[in-house]
């Protein structure tokens, strides 16, 4: 990882991209159910938020680990949420 705010734009992308990829399953079922779509969007702003708080603290002692740490947080519920989508139906 290069630098924090590499990491900032990263979790940026992932987390716009899982919200968008939900924005289109709805436009694309108009006619479904949208309450567990938005809930996948409240779960990846609220991913979001929770992943900037954590990389704006200034307490680290070890920041190389710590934001590797943030890194395979990202991934691990970037996933998850991927998974939420693909099962939506």
């Amino acid at each position: 990882m290069a630098n924090v705010r590499d990491l900032k734009k990263d979790i940026n992308f992932v987390l716009g991209d899982i919200i968008e990829a939900v924005y289109v399953w709805e436009y694309n079922n108009t006619d479904k159910d949208t309450k567990k779509s938005e809930a996948i969007i409240d779960e990846a702003i609220a991913t979001f938020d929770a992943l900037i708080a954590k990389v704006n603290d200034k307490k680290v002692e070890n920041k190389k680990a710590h934001f590797k740490a943030i890194n395979s947080e990202l991934e691990t519920k970037g996933l998850a949420l991927i998974e939420k989508i693909n099962k939506l139906n």
